[in-house]
């Protein structure tokens, strides 16, 4: 949904030009899948990471802009809310270097981008969810200056025709209600990209959603908002809250949300744009002058803006991404679930986990998703998120299980050979895979370093919550610049 739009409203024959043109994007896709015309060769995969502004305080700093034009760098980007930036790494394979090719470039740009930030008073956090986030830092004023969010949020409360509440019981509750979106840029993330040929998409897209709730449990970042302490990740359910265009009578009605872990296994890419067309109305119906059939007859490759403009509306946690790079298309498993941070270290073994395990489901001669239900992957997604590194998960063949066991026993040795298949040098593998051992061995991470930090300072010292959380986001960001693993950071 990156793309700039100048548009302010849309007319009935807008909305039905759009539905007539994704139609026939969807029948150009279709053709092209036919027909194999596809970039397989050197499949690459990709890194973003979204990123919060703070003040000397540790309070939310809404200047985004000024950092942006402080760091001068086209890989960072602006983001919802006007304390977000985002990074965008090129892409590269993965093979012997990939990994840490990506480390060492997202720490050089971090480090960099810091040292910028600061001349302005500003400085960089990698989290979920900012700690110190407040309900008054929530106002139409929070977004960004590009017009593309605020026409975003003209139209989704178009749709959703009321305010919408935000209510997540966690350790604590919370129940608010938001005039605007801006609470969803509370949310921060890191997307995995992988690129894939069109006759493996279907295995790789059922592989990441097999391991979502193991990668949120392991990765968990985000326990507070608002002064609450809610779920362990509590980005998920604020994500899928923040973005509802349904009312309550929709969703009485079965009415799929806009952010959706999905209800099946999918055969083809094809499902899953076929989908979005059947399912959703257009939030953005903005009509390019491309005819994707005429391009596609010229043997060119059509660049189907609105089906790729949609489907930026369609916030899956699992997003198929159809793209085109010099000219040659290609499809992508966008992975969405986790948070961001804590370090850079702690990213890229996360990566780690998510690149090897999908490489060696993917591979396997019985899938594993043939062996479980669909249900059981969303219910191990959520209550990952809700009960974080302690959550117990289902598996096939094991059944309930703690996800530190299963990650240590099982997932471990699969996620070694699937990054030996990557051909991944074997020192990178060990020490990336390390860090998610040593943080199952000890319990520990993101969300519960917080909770605990933020318990101690409560129970040691005169502090309230919000000075408590002030005081954990400072020690987080310093922390975070050692780049050393959160399983080893100091308590109180």
């Amino acid at each position: 949904m990156g793309k700039d739009v100048e548009r302010t409203e849309f007319t009935r024959a807008d909305r039905q030009r759009f539905r007539q043109k994704v139609r026939l994007c969807l029948d150009v896709f279709a053709q092209m899948l036919a027909e194999s015309r596809f970039d397989t060769d050197s499949p690459m995969s990709g890194l973003e990471v979204e990123l919060n502004l703070v003040d000397e305080a540790g309070d939310p700093a809404m200047r985004n802009a000024d950092v942006l034009d402080a760091i001068a760098d086209p890989a960072f980007q602006t983001e919802l809310g006007r304390f977000n930036i985002e990074i965008n790494l090129p892409p590269r394979e993965l093979g012997p270097d990939g990994l840490t090719g990506f480390e060492d470039s997202v720490r050089a740009s971090l480090n960099a981008a810091e040292g910028k930030a600061n001349s302005i008073d500003s400085h960089i956090v990698m989290v979920g969810i900012l700690p110190t986030l407040r309900n008054e830092h929530m106002n139409a004023e929070t977004l960004s200056a590009n017009h593309r969010y605020k026409l975003l949020e003209e139209q989704i409360f178009a749709a959703r025709g009321e305010d919408l509440e935000i209510n997540i019981a966690g350790a604590e509750r919370l129940v608010t209600v938001a005039d605007t979106i801006a609470p969803e840029s509370a949310c921060t993330s890191v997307q995995y990209h992988l690129q894939v040929a069109p006759e493996s998409f279907a295995q790789f897209w059922n592989a990441s959603q097999v391991i979502a709730g193991v990668q949120v449990a392991l990765g968990a970042n985000s326990p507070y908002l608002y002064g609450k302490q809610l779920w362990a990740e509590s980005r998920i359910v604020l994500f899928e809250q923040t973005t509802d265009t349904r009312p309550d009578e929709l969703k009485a009605q079965g009415v799929r949300p806009r952010v959706w872990f999905g209800d099946r296994w999918i055969t083809s890419i094809f499902d899953l744009f076929e989908e979005n067309v059947r399912y959703y109305s257009a939030l953005l119906p903005l009509c390019d002058d491309e005819d994707p059939a005429e391009v596609l007859a010229r043997g060119k490759t059509p660049q189907l803006g609105e089906l790729r403009l949609h489907n930026g509306t369609i916030y899956r946690w699992n997003r198929p991404i159809y793209d085109v790079v010099d000219g040659s298309p290609h499809l992508r498993v966008e992975n969405r679930v986790l948070p961001a941070g804590p370090t850079v270290v702690d990213v890229m073994a996360n990566a780690a986990l998510y690149f090897g395990l999908v490489r060696a489901l993917a591979d396997q001669d019985r899938p594993l998703w043939s062996q479980m239900s669909f249900s059981a992957a969303e219910e191990n997604f959520h209550t990952a998120a809700k009960d974080g590194i302690g959550a117990r998960v289902y598996w096939p063949g094991i059944g309930e299980v703690p996800v530190t066991e299963l990650v240590l026993r099982r997932l471990l040795p699969m996620a070694h050979d699937g990054l030996d298949s990557w051909g991944v040098d074997p020192k990178d593998r060990d020490r990336l895979l390390g860090v998610i051992e040593q943080r199952c061995i000890t319990g520990r991470n993101g969300s519960t370093w917080q909770v605990d930090t933020v318990h101690s300072l409560e129970q040691t010292t005169s502090v309230n919550r919000e000075q408590a959380l002030r005081e954990m986001t400072r020690r987080y960001a310093t922390h975070m610049h050692t780049n050393e693993p959160v399983h080893s950071w100091p308590g109180v």
